[in-house]
């Protein structure tokens, strides 16, 4: 169980834990929120820093009441409030006084007549560049086109990997936002909340402020899931209530062997957050009963001598669970996470997750960068040789492979989602034939190593050597590993290596590459498109002029836009309305609502593979229904080509048959602006109410059923066939989730063949 993904049940000592807390959706206020006073507030910072500048924050505090006025927050409490309440949330990490004065003033420039060089003069050149940071990250926020929220996270991520003290201001400040969203149209609060889950949360995670991450994700996912939230919240209780008295068994009895061996240690009982479960149940086809791992318990000692002493003594006392322990204090994680992790068997059979570690690892567990505020050199601020030499490695470079895979990734649809990839993956470290140290999202395998290495070795790259012996790219690295990447003389890139890598990097490189091949076939299928949507209004494009578009779409040539047109980009509708203004349309020209994927002689707008013509009816298997996000192949039979999921349970019977398979892979525009149909089998108890609430999670989840089958089963189970319209992998997955909160769903499994 991971650190990252829990909250404290209890701040008990060695003897006893204290009841466990149950954590609660945010409500609405029902009254004034108070806020901190200015000596509170001035009193918080000097009680870490007894140097600090009283005079400069008593008038940056002035400042900003004075600058916000009369201005209110949707909630009715007055403006001013949010900035005092964003310093405070800094007070509880320690920040330095510049820190906490752009806390006060970071909503200024952006919301009042003040001016960058008003708050320098004011204040400091310091302080007004950091000011100005986090008012470019807040005007971020408002747009509302994807390309261009994609061209901002890029401005966004350059900004913060500046002046760490940037991120950690807006990072405060979209809490405070977080926790008042309940005041907000409902329409926003789905927006914020999953750019909350998909930017600043990954963020703080990575940077190590778990504290952050957890309260931003767990009040995301309230207002996205409300429902799912609530199920995983009531299923917490009952489970506090039947195994509360074992667990504070299990904590005594930890601390009891430790001191009976001298040792004295703080003995935690810690449960996973509601979406740290949501998160599991979405990889896991299993019921909410059947995890594991949902109570563990943090063994804190005096120093990591006794963490390893500690760790002989458990061992020694309850079995150990195989493959189940890891030693993070040897290899800390890039955000400088130090701890010792092992399951245990131990009280009936019950399996025990402890981690263990010194206090100080706990606090950087908990704060990351915000943990190194202090003094050095008789000066108060951010310790980095100290984050550095605790850690084995600067902390900020975590920051460095998502910079530059914005730097480097191409077009912003691709760089924006494996920027966002790099940051939700854990660490494995693998060495270089000469020894050099290289972390790799866990789960990488040699091609995502050697685009580490070098742009040119990962694109020559045609085989690999891991620990002196040949295995496949498909092999995934294990920390310790080393890889000698072997090259040829030319570029071997292909559609395939999607599936051999999981880096931004490897990837962007990858489709960089793919795309510049691809270049061709997209403009030739764009121009189509566009001459039969002017064929249904009786237009012809021959000696028209271009230029109008051109404009429209800010493009320079006639190939570049039937490029976009032909990846999804732009509609065919919207380039006939440029280039013959006053034009009236057909509604099935003019909509842009989602496609229905569907079998026929179009497939090439959902799927391409270079063995495939435009000639070949393309069909959609009803045994595994393929949708976009799943790795797909193609059978042909005839004239027809039959698209297959790879993990497809009738692809055996057709294995030997190597000639009639072709690679497939989906477009762009299945991919964004399509609905397919997916098949989720549902084994429930046969109760009233059920199947009722069956379809009210699924509704809930954006699914929409067109199809319900129910088998014949013994009288007190049902399996149910449920045939569900989604957007993509991952909408399906998310609805499986659902339906697993349910106490009386026993299983959900997505049908693959």
């Amino acid at each position: 169980m991971s650190a990252e993904s829990e909250q404290v049940l209890d701040k008990a000592a060695s003897v006893e834990p204290a009841p466990l807390a149950t954590p609660e959706a945010p409500k609405p206020a029902t009254h004034r929120q108070k806020f901190l006073r200015q000596i509170e507030l001035i009193d918080r910072v000097a009680a870490y820093d007894p140097t600090v500048d009283e005079a400069m924050l008593n008038r940056a505090y002035v400042y900003a009441m004075k600058m916000h006025g009369a201005q209110l927050r949707a909630s009715g409490d007055p403006y001013f409030a949010h900035p005092i309440e964003v310093a405070g949330i800094l007070t509880d990490y320690k920040l330095d006084a510049a820190a906490i004065a752009t806390a006060l003033l970071h909503d200024t420039i952006e919301d009042t007549p003040a001016t960058y060089e008003e708050i320098a003069s004011k204040f400091s050149e310091e302080i007004a560049t950091m000011v100005e940071g986090v008012t470019k990250l807040t005007r971020l926020e408002l747009q509302s086109e994807y390309t261009k929220s994609s061209e901002n996270l890029r401005k966004f991520i350059l900004a913060i990997s500046k002046d760490i003290r940037v991120l950690l201001v807006k990072l405060a400040d979209r809490l405070h936002n977080m926790r008042t969203l309940h005041f907000v149209a409902p329409e926003k609060r789905e927006r914020i909340s999953r750019e909350t889950l998909e930017v600043y949360a990954p963020l703080a995670r990575s940077i190590g402020c778990n504290r952050f991450a957890t309260e931003l994700e767990d009040l995301a996912f309230s207002h996205i899931n409300p429902l799912a939230h609530q199920a995983i919240i009531h299923r917490l209780e009952e489970m506090r209530t039947e195994k509360g008295s074992t667990i504070a068994a299990i904590a005594r009895d930890v601390a009891a062997k430790l001191e009976k061996q001298g040792m004295s240690a703080r003995v935690m009982g810690r449960e996973k957050s509601p979406y740290s479960i949501w998160k599991k149940l979405q990889r896991k086809s299993v019921g909410f009963n059947q995890l594991s791992d949902i109570f563990a318990f943090r063994v804190v000692m005096q120093n990591t001598d006794e963490c390893y002493r500690a760790l002989g003594i458990i061992h020694r006392t309850w079995p150990c669970v195989q493959e189940r322990f890891k030693d993070f204090i040897s290899t800390p994680k890039s955000n400088n996470y130090k701890s010792l992790h092992t399951t245990v068997v131990g009280h009936k059979g019950t399996r025990i997750e402890l981690q263990i570690r010194t206090e100080e690892m706990d606090r950087v567990a908990e704060e990351g960068v915000a943990a190194h505020w202090g003094y050095k050199n008789q000066a108060y601020g951010f310790d980095e040789e100290a984050a550095t030499r605790d850690g084995g490695r600067n902390p900020m470079n975590s920051l460095r492979n998502i910079v530059n895979i914005v730097e480097n990734g191409g077009d912003s649809e691709d760089w924006v989602e494996h920027a966002k990839m790099e940051m939700y993956l854990d660490q494995v470290f693998v060495f270089s034939p000469k020894g050099r140290l290289i972390s790799l999202p866990r789960g990488a395998m040699p091609l995502d190593f050697a685009f580490a290495v070098h742009t040119q070795v990962g694109e020559t790259a045609i085989g690999c050597l891991i620990n002196g012996e040949h295995k496949p790219l498909r092999t995934v690295l294990q920390n310790g590993d080393q890889v000698e990447i072997l090259t040829g003389l030319e570029s071997r890139v292909n559609q395939d290596w999607f599936s051999l890598t999981v880096t931004g990097k490897a990837r962007s490189a990858i489709r960089r590459h793919l795309r510049q091949r691809e270049a061709g076939d997209f403009i030739k299928l764009g121009k189509t498109a566009i001459e039969r949507a002017a064929a249904q209004v009786d237009k012809a494009l021959k000696d028209i002029s271009w230029r109008p578009a051109f404009e429209r779409f800010n493009v320079t040539s006639e190939d570049e836009l039937f490029e976009l047109c032909g990846r999804g980009k732009i509609f065919p509708a919207k380039i006939l309305e440029a280039i013959f203004p006053g034009l009236k349309l057909p509604m099935m020209l003019t909509t842009d609502s989602l496609t229905r994927i569907k079998d026929g002689g179009g497939g090439a707008a959902f799927v391409r593979g270079s063995a495939l013509h435009e000639s070949q009816t393309v069909i959609f298997s009803k045994c595994c229904y393929p949708v976009p996000g799943d790795r797909i192949v193609g059978f042909v039979e005839g004239d027809g080509v039959h698209v297959h999921s790879i993990e497809c349970e009738q692809l055996e019977a057709l294995e030997a048959q190597d000639e009639s398979w072709i690679d497939l892979h989906w477009t762009l525009n299945a991919e964004k602006n399509t609905l397919s149909v997916a098949r989720l089998r549902v084994n429930m108890q046969n109760k009233p109410g059920v199947l009722g609430q069956a379809c009210t999670l699924i509704g809930e989840a954006k699914g929409n059923i067109v199809n319900i089958r129910i088998s014949n089963k013994p009288m007190d189970f049902l399996d149910v066939d449920f045939d569900i319209e989604v957007l993509d992998a991952r909408h399906i997955t998310n609805i499986s989730a659902a339906l697993r909160t349910s106490p009386m769903i026993e299983s959900v499994d997505r049908v693959r063949g």
